[in-house]
């Protein structure tokens, strides 16, 4: 058996049932907290927690720009999350355990992975929150996002939270690095939206606009430069999307 189909194998098992993983996941967000971010990501400011729904699931978005990105968000967030994440990811190095035993739905991403998208369903149906990066890729400068959030989000009626990473570049990284001299990451949970409901099942076409416009509400959280395709703001429009309070 190849580590991608392992990968398959251990990863969230449908139906899902949020009860068998929570001891697993409350383990390692105590290990991500007292060792990942003591001696190998620097921390500085998490804003905008108040705009994560407390229960209920919901869709974090966030633009993915180094390694550390969904570790950050774990350990930031009030609530225990299901990422996403390539099926090469499982076969990193010891790194690769981790989405392993915390139940991460593993996506095979030059494809329409039927099991990936079914397997987040399951998740939001079950009342928990998915992590996603819409680029598909990691990049400084946020690239074309891809449609998968805002179909997840028209099929499941979950609020999509937008997620600004920055200064993550560099870590994982020990203290006595030069890494941990620069800049502390910093996190923004953005305002949460819905994609309008009369929309029905929308089309191809519909699904690129409520993704750009998904986009362009993450673009506003980011500083101009790392803003990439969506650096023009005055493009942005919202006719798909209804802001939640």
């Amino acid at each position: 058996m190849t580590a991608t189909s392992l990968a398959h194998k251990l990863s969230v098992q449908f139906p899902y049932v949020h009860a068998s993983y929570e001891k697993r996941r409350n383990f390692l967000r105590f290990l991500i907290r007292y060792i990942g971010f003591t001696v190998l990501v620097r921390l500085g400011s998490v804003q905008g927690l108040e705009n994560v729904p407390r229960s209920g699931p919901a869709i974090l978005m966030i633009n993915h720009i180094a390694f550390a990105d969904p570790f950050v968000v774990l350990h930031a967030c009030s609530r225990n999350i299901v990422p996403l994440a390539k099926v090469e990811s499982f076969d990193y190095p010891l790194v690769g355990i981790f989405p392993r035993i915390w139940g991460v739905i593993p996506v095979r991403r030059e494809e329409f992975d039927r099991r990936a998208i079914q397997g987040a369903l399951e998740v939001l149906a079950a009342g928990e929150m998915i992590l996603v990066a819409p680029e598909a890729h990691r990049n400084p400068f946020l690239q074309q996002g891809k449609e998968g959030v805002a179909y997840l989000a028209a099929r499941s009626g979950a609020p999509v939270v937008p997620v600004a990473l920055d200064n993550t570049p560099g870590f994982p990284s020990l203290p006595f690095l030069p890494r941990w001299r620069g800049p502390r990451v910093q996190v923004q949970f953005g305002r949460p939206f819905r994609y309008r409901s009369d929309l029905g099942r929308p089309d191809r076409l519909q699904l690129r606009q409520m993704t750009d416009e998904a986009m362009y509400a993450l673009a506003a959280m980011l500083p101009e430069p790392r803003r990439g395709c969506y650096a023009d703001l005055t493009q942005a429009t919202q006719e798909t999307i209804e802001w939640l309070d």
